[in-house]
């Protein structure tokens, strides 16, 4: 189990969830005491059936511009 300060964990959560939902707990410290631990939610996940994914999209239109352009776009395009 892996233990880390509050001020740590407050900066890092989210690396923090991921270490735990990979099945390593990781213990939250105030002060060197223990406060609190993250660990794996006990759900199951259900597996995302390709079909389904590729009946989703097919059906979604191509876009003009790549992902790169259209945000540089709306960037740019911006009134403040």
């Amino acid at each position: 189990m892996s233990k880390v300060n509050l001020a740590d964990a407050k900066a890092r959560l989210s690396e923090l969830v991921e270490q735990a939902a990979a099945g390593e707990p990781v213990q939250i410290l105030r002060r060197g005491k223990p406060v609190a631990n993250i660990v794996a939610a006990d759900r199951p996940r259900k597996a995302v059936s390709l079909e389904a994914l590729k009946a989703v999209t097919d059906g979604t239109p191509k876009q003009a511009e790549g992902a790169r352009k259209f945000i540089r776009r709306m960037r740019d395009d911006a009134r403040y």
